[in-house]
């Protein structure tokens, strides 16, 4: 198991920033363009414990890749945990909370993840997995930093 944790503060009320990342369209502008992020179906205005949230995005040496994650629990305004059901990783759960501190709000994400293939999944994680997930919440912070700085 794997573990990746980011933290942000970012100058606006902890509501604000909630109304931004509990809006699931909101991904395709925090989502690094050479990931070719695309959204599949229809999403919900608003994420609720349940909903599934369907789009493929361009993985290295995979090509293109369906993923389709389950939200499950809300605590509103506050925080919200995804999984992984179809896609890329073995297990992926990625929980995103917000807390209210001096300057704005601090945003945490912090992913626990697999990957499958045993030996040959742990030489990918160590060659580029591990560095992309990086670049990808690297990308992440820059444009949050843009759109709420």
């Amino acid at each position: 198991m794997y573990n990746l944790q980011q933290k942000q503060t970012l100058p606006v009320q902890r509501e604000t920033l909630w109304d931004f990342v509990s809006v699931p369209q909101n991904l395709n502008q925090i989502t690094p363009p050479d990931m070719a992020f695309k959204i599949i179906g229809d999403l919900p205005g608003k994420i609720y414990p349940g909903s599934l949230l369907e789009y493929r995005v361009k993985i290295p040496l995979l090509g293109w890749t369906p993923w389709l994650t389950e939200i499950k629990y809300v605590d509103d305004g506050f925080s919200f945990m995804d999984e992984q059901r179809v896609g890329p990783y073995k297990l992926w759960l990625h929980s995103h909370r917000l807390e209210d501190v001096e300057g704005g709000t601090q945003m945490t994400d912090e992913i626990k993840y697999q990957i499958p293939f045993g030996p040959i999944g742990r030489i990918a994680h160590f060659l580029f997995v591990r560095n992309t997930l990086q670049k990808i919440f690297d990308y992440r912070r820059r444009k949050l930093a843009e759109i709420f700085g």
